[in-house]
């Protein structure tokens, strides 16, 4: 597996592990032997970089990581996250210092660790001075318990804010081929400053894959049930984009799933995807991304065809969209 930097010096494997969904997001959770044998599937796979947060579960996901990943502590970078009441997004978001100081905390004993590689902000608090907050992590930086700082789904001037007070080591939002507004809104700064990027959901929630379409049936637990852009007629009109996708890893005998992963990591070299999965034919599938080379010819088809397609949809209701900072 190849490495990547984040920010200055935060060096992972180019393609993470987003751990959310063996506890939380997607259905039931997985039972802790298979999450604890896939996350040490994807470390025997190269993979160094697996991100959490409390909220998922919540609690449960940082737990089922730390004691998968406590044999090979030091060989491994863990991301976690503070940002929501109680650890819990329907109660809303709460950054305030002394929450922020307890989540720390608390993550460093289910994560059965005594540092934080990256502790991201999840979801930037109206209420609480961005500089606040970066100042509270400087201060847990200082203190060791935390080694870099990041943020999530924030925009670029409350980035520039942060940075100003504590570095930013690395942004984690949304982006893949069917969400591109990054690109316009933050990557310049994110290049700029030298920051990293961690795009979550990178295969569209799993929609990219192809393995999705107007009759696939969702457990009641799973929140995608929720989101525009999966009700059965956007489910139905994004196809589109599916089959787009699908004829170019045809014609270059890789899968969809693969084309998606290969394409972000061609946009930059400081983007480092965290694709999850509770499967292992599929983490497999997703970590051989890395060896898919796309040549400039290949980026410029994929966007050409991508850019005709219009994807239906928003990507989160309305109370969801509130929390993201633009």
């Amino acid at each position: 597996m190849q490495r990547r930097t984040l920010g200055s010096d935060l060096e992972v494997s180019a393609i993470g592990l987003g751990c959310m969904g063996l506890s939380f997001g997607y259905g039931p959770a997985v039972s802790k032997e298979d999450g604890i044998r896939l996350i040490r599937a994807a470390a025997d796979h190269g993979v160094t970089f697996f991100d959490t947060a409390e909220a998922y579960g919540p609690f449960t996901n940082e737990e089922l990581v730390g004691e998968a990943l406590a044999p090979i502590r030091d060989e491994v970078v863990i991301a976690t996250k503070f940002g929501f009441a109680e650890g819990l997004p329907k109660k809303g978001l709460d950054s305030r210092p002394e929450r922020i100081r307890a989540v720390a905390d608390a993550s460093l004993k289910r994560l059965e660790t005594d540092r934080i590689d990256l502790f991201y902000q999840h979801r930037p608090d109206p209420n609480v001075p961005i500089e606040d907050v970066a100042g509270t992590v400087r201060d847990l930086i200082q203190e060791g318990k935390v080694k870099h700082f990041g943020l999530s789904e924030a925009g670029a001037e409350t980035i520039r804010r942060a940075h100003a007070v504590q570095p930013v080591t690395a942004l984690q939002s949304e982006y893949s081929l069917w969400w591109r507004e990054p690109e316009g809104t933050v990557f310049p700064t994110l290049e700029e400053l030298g920051i990293g990027f961690v795009p979550f959901s990178p295969l569209g929630r799993g929609f990219l894959t192809g393995t999705i379409d107007e009759s696939t049936s969702f457990d009641s637990s799973d929140f995608r049930l929720n989101l525009p852009r999966f009700t059965p007629d956007a489910l139905k009109a994004n196809r589109a984009l599916v089959r787009v996708i699908a004829g170019i890893a045809t014609r270059l005998n890789v899968t969809s799933a693969q084309i998606a992963i290969a394409w972000l990591l061609a946009q930059q070299p400081w983007i480092v995807p965290i694709p999850g999965t509770t499967k292992l034919h599929r983490l497999e599938e997703n970590l051989g991304a890395a060896a898919v080379e796309l040549t400039e010819s290949d980026r410029r088809e994929i966007d050409a065809v991508v850019s005709h397609v219009e994807v239906l949809g928003d990507r989160y209701p309305a109370h969801l969209q509130r929390m993201v900072d633009r």
